[in-house]
């Protein structure tokens, strides 16, 4: 495995360990959509969560987050829809990223921005 998919199996591991501590309830982890995919579906009272997750080793050029842009963001979103739509959940939708960067003595800070980005009608 690249080191680079290694650090992102480590990042989601890391993601998925915090929402449960958090009191998230953990339903798929790297859901596939055709050439989609979800990285963690949780939910947490009525509400279904839709999780990116970003890893990075530093944040020299950029902070992880920013990293999902709009195409990303569509991508998630019309995934979202398919999954909401195939089990028929009838609950809140939202959509976050958890950002985790790894510092060289291997220390994980991890971010979650709840409500990341909202699904526009274009």
């Amino acid at each position: 495995m690249a080191s680079h998919n290694e650090l992102g199996a480590i990042g989601e591991q890391v993601a998925q360990e915090y929402l449960l501590k958090h009191g998230y309830q953990i339903l798929e982890k790297n859901w596939v959509c055709g050439h989609k995919e979800i990285d963690i579906i949780a939910k947490i009272d009525d509400t279904i969560v839709f999780v990116e997750v970003k890893t990075r080793r530093n944040t020299y050029l950029v902070e992880p987050e920013i990293t999902v842009d709009v195409y990303k963001q569509r991508h998630i979103i019309w995934a979202a829809n398919s999954y909401v739509t195939r089990y028929q959940y009838d609950l809140d939708v939202r959509f976050d990223i958890i950002s985790i960067v790894v510092d060289n003595n291997n220390e994980k800070k991890v971010e979650h921005i709840q409500d990341a980005f909202y699904p526009s009608f274009r």
